[in-house]
């Protein structure tokens, strides 16, 4: 595995002025000297010539990869106009952050339904070296990579879980997900110098052919759960009356009379609509 070292480089700006200055001395002592010195000036103005092709420019957060006839010969991070050998070749780098945007991804999440899912990560280079060399093209590999760690995160949990089932879901833990869609991208794309910053879900939903029906499989659920807590507080708010009624002497009652009242306290308490009394002039006997 290619590892980034530091390049060897120099700073341009000096060795732009004593370039200038030997480059104009080779040339008119070619000019104007004497015929036996002139081959060994044209020679040293060559090598002048050849020198101008050793700067480069290095901006802010980017790095220079430098090959020698294709050997790693290091990267170069320092910003401003730098000098080289003028053999190596230089390949830019972008250090800077970035993002990437998966597009929508329909799979089937670990129960078995059809989804659609999508996320955003931000990533950025940090080992230039195996960028270049570890990858054939990084950008692409970033984008390949994310995809199949999104798809395989969706197939491993369920897209929302029931009472009883205690694991994560996509839609109800959506940070400890980020977390694990973190940790799977990174791991795809260490060996190619890339450092993951953030992942997180930036869609996720039923596909259309099943939305509805799960739409009134969340209603239902709703419906449930709220009918549960009305009972539950319904069966206590009974219980009181009951043991109020006892404790202060208000009226005794039997078992039948016991449970008339408790099926008339069930039914306005637990029902949808405003309960209509009914005065009863007679007994619950006759």
């Amino acid at each position: 595995m290619v590892q980034e070292v530091e390049g060897r480089s120099s700073s341009g700006y000096s060795l732009l002025v004593i370039l200038l200055v030997l480059q104009l001395a080779t040339v008119a002592g070619v000019v104007y000297l004497a015929p036996l010195l002139k081959l060994a000036l044209g020679t040293a103005a060559l090598l002048v010539f050849i020198g101008w092709f050793g700067f480069y420019m290095v901006h802010p957060n980017q790095g220079k990869v430098l090959q020698l006839f294709g050997q790693y010969a290091g990267t170069d991070r320092a910003t401003g106009l730098r000098w080289a050998n003028p053999f190596y070749s230089k390949k830019s780098v972008s250090l800077r952050v970035r993002n990437f945007e998966s597009g929508r991804l329909k799979v089937n999440d670990a129960n078995g339904n059809p989804i659609e899912i999508a996320a955003v990560i931000v990533w950025r280079v940090v080992d230039t070296a195996e960028a270049v060399f570890e990858v054939d093209d990084y950008e692409n590999y970033v984008t390949i990579q994310s995809e199949a760690a999104l798809r395989n995160l969706a197939t491993t949990y369920p897209y929302e879980h029931d009472q009883e089932d205690s694991r994560l879901s996509l839609r109800s833990d959506a940070n400890s997900i980020a977390l694990k869609l973190k940790s799977e991208v990174q791991d795809r794309l260490q060996k190619a110098g890339v450092e993951v910053m953030e992942a997180r879900l930036s869609h996720l939903a039923y596909s259309p052919e099943i939305a509805q029906a799960m739409l009134q499989r969340q209603q239902a659920s709703a419906v449930l759960a709220a009918r549960k807590i009305i009972v539950q507080g319904a069966v206590g708010m009974v219980a009181d009356a009951l043991e109020q009624l006892k404790a202060q002497g208000v009226v005794e009652l039997d078992g039948e009379r016991k449970a008339s009242m408790v099926s008339n306290l069930l039914v306005v308490l637990c029902g949808d609509q405003q309960a209509k009394p009914v005065i009863n002039t007679g007994t619950i006997y006759s």
